[in-house]
């Protein structure tokens, strides 16, 4: 049953992430879009710039949400120093390179998404070409989070696993 459980939460946390690199990547074509509407009407053009505002911001919480959930499902494990770090199982330093390593996408990801919103709301009322890729980085951001997300939660199972069989077999708690 805990296979299965840790399979979904993977599913659900990797669905997040592409769904909201796929609509990142939707906001960047109806950005585009605005090159080819510029010379028809005005109305048309606005309309791509909302659809793109739309799409952006759906993409910015999903990441948001999905940075969040797999942070509160992996737990925290405390780290006091290098030294306990160090000496601490590889379970613990994959789960801590993928945490690090979240954070960092994370703080690229949505800050550029977040410029892309912006973009799209402050031109609103022109249809000017935008040269900037804000949203296509940023979806590249939420598929690369996806996959140190499904790492971290992974890491962070297999670590917890590891420390309940031990406790249970020898009835005195182990330290990794």
């Amino acid at each position: 049953m805990a296979k299965i459980v840790v399979l979904i939460v993977c599913l659900v946390l990797v669905a997040m992430d592409v769904v909201a690199g796929i609509l990142s990547m939707e906001a960047q074509f109806a950005k585009n879009k605005v090159i080819t509407l510029k010379r028809l009407r005005t109305f048309e053009c606005k309309e791509s710039r909302r659809k793109a505002f739309k799409l952006g911001l759906a993409s910015a919480v999903l990441l948001a949400l999905a940075h969040v959930t797999s942070n509160l499902l992996s737990g925290c494990i405390c780290t006091s120093s290098m030294e306990e770090l160090e000496r601490s199982s590889a379970n613990r330093k994959i789960w801590f390179a993928c945490l690090i390593s979240s954070w960092i996408i994370v703080a690229i990801g949505l800050p550029t998404l977040i410029m892309g919103i912006v973009e799209d709301f402050t031109s609103r009322g022109s249809c000017q070409l935008s040269h900037l890729h804000f949203q296509s980085i940023g979806g590249i951001s939420c598929f690369i989070h996806g996959l140190l997300c499904i790492s971290l939660y992974l890491s962070a199972t297999f670590n917890f696993g590891i420390n309940e069989s031990s406790t249970a077999s020898s009835g005195r708690e182990v330290l990794p």
